[in-house]
């Protein structure tokens, strides 16, 4: 996927001044937010899951070499195939050379953010074979010529009338008005995709390495579908996507779905071990597991980044962030947005590149607070705010101006005794002069317009606090 994350700001601003965008983004709170409070809530031993999940997740990415190969093991046995992929591009390769080589012509697809990161609907397009989205929101996407809005639900900013419309000038249908035809129409037209498919494309939620199962989440039952109905299984994991144990399953379900969308259980859990054996009822005749790496293990060389891979893809730092709750998953230019996409997109496509992503937060640590497995994201966003700076790890990625080299110089001078600091106390008194209306600063000159821009300052006071407190010393004694 083109990387467009230069343009935050531009992008931003646009979301800013949206009103239907800022009314959806609004309703988060109630949609996302409130339920998994609830189900967090009726979880007993919720803190105590979360803790576990922690310490798992680091344990698998130290030893991820062994669970790796654990993995690969344990597919073979049970009759898959599987394919280590450096990049994207090897990954796409592999899947385009098999569809070729089994005559594959369609191809259905279960939501994946992977595939996304890999760009495989259009890199299957233009090898002349039908790739067709069955999640819900991700056919809209698909319809549209689209990006995910958001990592659960990407057609969250796409209106009732616009998918009306979509699916009347691609499907010929007429324009419902009622949600409940606008997805009868779309299940009539992906049931005979299903149908007529020769390859299923999945993602994964999990890899199970002590069994080589995959397990998929969804709440459509597209994912058993794509599973199971096509003679061909492909599907496309980060190699941060294991966990060393079936009995660890159930556990990070119940954080993955409880964190995402509120739910006891999502309506749908597939965990599929290998193609299909004798004695099954339903199930492909080939399985295929591609493991991807595709700058993941650049992230986890990095001490201080490794953390940023135990995200289970729940989307919950997405639905409390201040900064996501305004601008909205597409501001972001890359696959994965929201606090935890300020960390992995740049690290994944280029650094210097999306340099105002490490910025889009308030450090409220809010992003920490909801995450199941307790990643410490502001910590992180911190550390790549450093090396954009002064960091020596990626030098080439540092992009900091002179005007702000020479500003951070001379606060340093203005703070480094009394006398200078009371110096500059008195200028900014009267620098501020021109721009005080109603006890506030507003609209500074450039380049300081930007501070100014959305929000207002307070006044530099007319006395420091230490001539407040000798003159209130002086007068009670």
């Amino acid at each position: 996927m083109e990387s467009k994350t230069k343009k935050f700001r531009s992008s931003a601003a646009t979301a800013l001044k949206d009103p239907k965008i800022q009314r959806i983004l609004s309703s988060m709170d109630e949609k996302f937010n409130h339920e998994r409070i609830v189900a967090a809530s009726a979880t007993s031993n919720w803190e105590e899951m979360r803790n576990k999940a922690r310490i798992i997740k680091e344990h698998t990415l130290e030893n991820l070499d062994y669970y790796l190969e654990l993995v690969e093991a344990n597919v073979v046995k049970a009759g898959g195939k599987v394919f280590f992929a450096n990049t994207a591009e090897d990954a796409t390769k592999y899947i385009l050379d098999l569809a070729h080589s089994r005559g594959v012509k369609k191809v259905i697809k279960s939501k994946s953010m992977l595939s996304e990161e890999m760009s495989l609907n259009k890199h299957l397009a233009s090898a002349g074979v039908d790739a067709v989205e069955t999640d819900l929101g991700e056919y809209i996407i698909q319809l549209a010529d689209e990006t995910p809005y958001h990592i659960i639900a990407p057609a969250m900013h796409k209106s009732k009338e616009e998918v009306a419309n979509l699916l009347h000038e691609n499907l010929g249908i007429p324009k419902y008005e009622k949600i409940k035809d606008l997805a009868g129409a779309a299940r009539q037209q992906l049931r005979q995709d299903f149908i007529n498919a020769d390859m299923g494309i999945t993602g994964a939620n999990y890899l199970v390495a002590d069994t080589g199962t995959l397990a998929l989440v969804t709440n459509e039952g597209n994912g058993r579908m794509c599973t199971s109905m096509p003679p061909i299984h492909v599907a496309i994991a980060g190699m941060e996507r294991i966990i060393p144990s079936i009995e660890h399953l159930s556990m990070f379900l119940r954080l993955l779905i409880r964190s995402a969308t509120g739910q006891r259980i999502s309506s749908y859990v597939t965990t599929v071990t290998g193609p299909r054996r004798n004695d099954d009822e339903d199930g492909p005749e080939e399985f295929h597991l591609v493991i991807v790496d595709n700058g993941r293990s650049k992230i986890l060389a990095d001490p201080e980044l490794r953390e940023s891979l135990y995200c289970l893809r729940c989307g919950a730092c997405l639905n409390t962030c201040p900064i996501y709750r305004k601008v909205g998953g597409h501001s972001y230019g890359w696959v994965y947005s929201g606090p935890i996409g300020a960390i992995i997109s740049p690290m994944l496509t280029n650094l210097s590149d999306a340099k105002d992503l490490p910025y889009a937060s308030s450090l409220c640590g809010a992003c920490k607070e909801v995450c199941p497995v307790k990643i410490n994201i502001p910590r992180m966003l911190l550390h790549l705010r450093s090396e954009l700076t002064e960091g020596e790890k990626y030098p080439s990625e540092k992009n900091v101006s002179f005007a702000e080299k020479l500003s951070v110089k001379i606060w340093r001078i203005g703070v480094s005794n009394t006398f200078n600091l009371r110096l500059i106390n008195m200028f900014s008194r009267l620098f501020q002069i021109p721009f005080l209306s109603d006890g506030r600063i507003k609209n500074l000159p450039f380049p300081l317009s930007g501070w100014t821009k959305y929000r207002h300052f307070p006044a530099v006071a007319s006395m420091s606090f230490h001539s407040r407190w000798r003159r209130y010393l002086g007068k009670n004694g």
